[in-house]
């Protein structure tokens, strides 16, 4: 299943993949796989403004103890497709006292650079 991460530059939603391994594995089989995969640091949970997550690859540096990349995640208007901007980062924020943070999400809303050459 690792596949279909491999052949895919961007996050793709559990029913997508139910659709790509077309019923060759159930529901609960897929979602373990992704639970696994994510334990072990190969991809990670990406938050866009649909409400249904979506996975993506990690970087080098995530491992079974923890994920370590915090980037910006690009949602094209257009194509509805959600990427990973693994070399933006996401800008400081101060938080007021007595505030810390364990992970950060940053969506950007716009047109890919793919939309924006057929355009």
């Amino acid at each position: 299943m690792i596949s279909i991460f491999l052949n895919r530059n961007v996050a793709i939603a559990h029913s997508d993949i139910e659709s790509e391994v077309d019923g060759k594995y159930d529901r609960v089989t897929i979602y373990r796989t992704l639970k696994s995969f994510l334990d072990k640091g190969l991809i990670h949970k990406v938050l866009d403004d649909s409400g249904i997550m979506h996975y993506a690859l990690c970087d080098d540096a995530c491992t079974t103890s923890g994920h370590h990349h915090d980037h910006i995640h690009f949602k094209c208007s257009n194509c509805g497709e959600t990427t990973c901007l693994d070399h933006v980062q996401i800008p400081d924020v101060k938080l007021p006292n007595g505030f810390s943070f364990n992970e950060a999400n940053y969506l950007i809303r716009g047109i890919c650079k793919k939309c924006n050459a057929a355009a």
